[in-house]
């Protein structure tokens, strides 16, 4: 399997120069062009073997076995209540890490396609509407103008609550997928 990673520089995104930018990953999902903070970005992987688990929410893809872990997959177009997403050659799983309640959560997000990373400079960044979008609005972090579109910057750590995040820990505690892959 070919693996890319998104690499981070702590310090990099957001320097103290007077143009300040933030660095985002962009990616489609349903025809959407969406955004999120390239620091909660661990790696960006093709789509491996996702193992079905019964009894999980639509939205709960399955698991995957990531070098020996066993690694939780929301498909994002589900939870964004878009319908199950269609796996094509260029889907892949964003792997990020989220903090909740002092507990650290690693998962992967199934995504139709990883577009690019872009600075957007915080004055570019406005906050998320109250109303006007398909998805929730708890999702979304803020908006982020590149030239004259709007990209959905979501916020990563409300994707999921934090009952489906314990969830997901306890589902993956013990588990066993067999070989490395």
């Amino acid at each position: 399997m070919t693996e890319a990673t998104a690499s981070k520089q702590p310090g990099k995104a957001g320097t103290d120069s007077g143009d300040e930018a933030n660095q985002y990953l962009t990616f489609s999902v349903a025809e959407e062009r969406l955004a999120m903070p390239i620091d909660a970005v661990q790696e960006i992987i093709e789509t491996p073997q996702i193992t079905k688990v019964p009894m999980t929410p639509e939205h709960i893809r399955g698991v995957i076995n990531l070098r020996g872990n066993v690694v939780p997959i929301v498909d994002l177009a589900a939870r964004l209540n878009r319908g199950a997403a269609t796996l094509s050659k260029r889907s892949c799983v964003v792997v990020v890490e989220v903090e909740s309640n002092r507990s650290s959560y690693v998962f992967g997000m199934l995504v139709d396609e990883v577009k690019n990373i872009l600075d957007i400079p915080s004055e570019d960044v406005r906050p998320a509407p109250t109303f006007g979008s398909d998805i929730s609005t708890d999702f979304i972090q803020a908006m982020g103008r590149v030239e004259d579109v709007f990209v959905i910057i979501l916020a990563i750590n409300h994707v999921l609550s934090v009952q489906e995040l314990a969830e997901l820990k306890k589902m993956t505690e013990g588990a066993n997928l067999g070989p490395t892959e």
